[in-house]
């Protein structure tokens, strides 16, 4: 087993293009969720929105990259106000039957045969990360000797995570001021808030629209590190991965999604590689009774699975959570 090789792929991954997609997702829901106590389990709905806005306006309908950027940030505000305005003076868990429910609504329709002719349908959409492959100001790719990225996915890389870090200074200055202050009190008890005279309905508005926003953009970065946009990159269990990554690096937690992002992917590219070495070759180390290559592929997300069970039964704040934060009112 060549652990050099299995390291090498594993950081590749916990520090690559997924990584930065994830975490950006993680940043919304930890705007939403971690801070607001809103159960949006619809983040892959706001990432396909920004994912298809950013494709069909450059290959359907030939219009500029920058604009479809725009008008992928419009729509997902859009979004936001028709999913929250029938939920939002409700209890927390209409929204979170409401938002899955959409983004599956959304995922379908733009993969439809209907609609084939404007996005796709299930192949998706193409040629369309042109502009951004011209503003790459690096000369070649990166190279640390263990491991290596192409020009492209180094471009993807330093632009994703400079944004990551934004994001993070941005929820950060957001929850020192005193509109972050009403949310985490939103979260504990909203009836006090209002009782205050402070509009919760709006500040819940207002949260939903900007954890969209993060999950719009890391829909732009699936399509542009796929060069591709397509209905299986934004299904459902996108959305469980980001909240398996908010809940790791810690809800409530400015760096959280970022920690949570890395270790989420170096662990379950590690556990992959791991089982693949284990399985692979004419002698494989693992008797083909107990399991096969073809089985080896999914013990990595049993054996997440069951670390994430672990982590909710002895540590549910994740790495950097205080337990208290995930004591919501979900009312």
């Amino acid at each position: 087993m060549d652990w050099g090789n299995i390291i090498a792929g594993s950081l590749q991954q916990g520090l690559g293009p997924t990584a930065v997609i994830y975490a950006l997702a993680a940043i919304g829901l930890n705007v939403t969720f971690g801070y607001t106590g809103l159960l949006n389990f619809g983040q892959a709905g706001f990432m396909a929105i920004g994912g298809y806005a950013l494709a069909s306006f450059v290959t359907t309908w030939g219009l500029p990259f920058w604009l479809g950027i725009v008008a992928g940030l419009f729509f997902t505000v859009v979004l936001a106000f028709l999913l929250g305005i029938p939920t939002l003076r409700l209890r927390a868990d209409y929204l979170a039957i409401v938002t899955i429910a959409a983004a599956e609504i959304i995922r379908q329709t733009l993969g439809s045969v209907t609609l084939l002719d404007y996005f796709g349908g299930q192949d998706g959409l193409n040629n369309f990360q042109t502009t951004f492959r011209n503003l790459n100001p690096f000369p070649g790719g990166l190279d640390l000797g263990f491991v290596s990225w192409s020009r492209y996915d180094f471009w993807l890389l330093f632009s994703g995570w400079v944004l990551v870090l934004l994001g993070c200074l941005g929820v950060f200055l957001l929850m020192r001021a005193p509109w972050g202050r009403v949310l985490k009190g939103i979260r504990e008890d909203e009836n006090a808030v209002r009782s205050l005279g402070k509009n919760v309905y709006a500040y819940k508005l207002q949260s939903l629209i900007i954890g969209g926003l993060f999950g719009a953009v890391a829909g732009f970065y699936i399509a542009l590190q796929h060069s591709n946009m397509n209905p299986s990159w934004v299904a459902t269990d996108t959305t469980f991965f980001a909240y398996t990554v908010l809940l790791l690096g810690g809800a409530a937690r400015v760096l959280g999604p970022v920690v949570g992002s890395i270790v989420f992917w170096f662990l379950i590219t590690f556990l992959d590689l791991i089982f693949s070495a284990l399985t692979r070759g004419d002698d494989p180390f693992m008797p083909t009774w107990l399991m096969d290559g073809q089985q080896a592929s999914l013990m990595r997300l049993i054996f997440m699975g069951l670390a994430l069970m672990l982590l909710m039964i002895y540590r549910p704040q994740g790495i950097f959570g205080d337990r208290k934060e995930l004591a919501i009112d979900a009312r």
